[in-house]
């Protein structure tokens, strides 16, 4: 079972607590999870990564095990620990402005 944190707003519009758990056939990978979380709760389909090349949006960060996921490929296989369900993968919304 993997678990899944989301920021405040794609909270909202999921309509789900903060944290989403799922179910993932291995390989578990970032595109996996994301697969999975898109597919529980459509709402979330376009705001994590751009629809048309399924990139990561710019502004939407990934962190599991005190690791920075977001510059990795999205075929990335996730930390044991996180498949195992013992860590969360974060969704972080980046802060920017000046």
């Amino acid at each position: 079972m993997i678990r899944v944190v989301l920021p405040y707003h794609l909270r909202l519009l999921a309509n789900t607590g903060e944290e989403v758990r799922l179910e993932v056939a291995p390989p578990v990978t970032l595109a996996a999870v994301l697969d999975a979380l898109e597919s529980a709760h459509p709402a979330l389909r376009g705001t994590i990564r751009l629809p048309r090349s399924g990139s990561r949006r710019p502004l939407v960060r990934f962190y599991a095990c005190r690791q920075d996921f977001s510059a990795e490929p999205l075929e990335t296989i996730l930390p044991d620990s996180v498949i195992r369900g013992e860590e969360p993968l974060l969704i972080v919304g980046a802060v920017a402005g000046g």
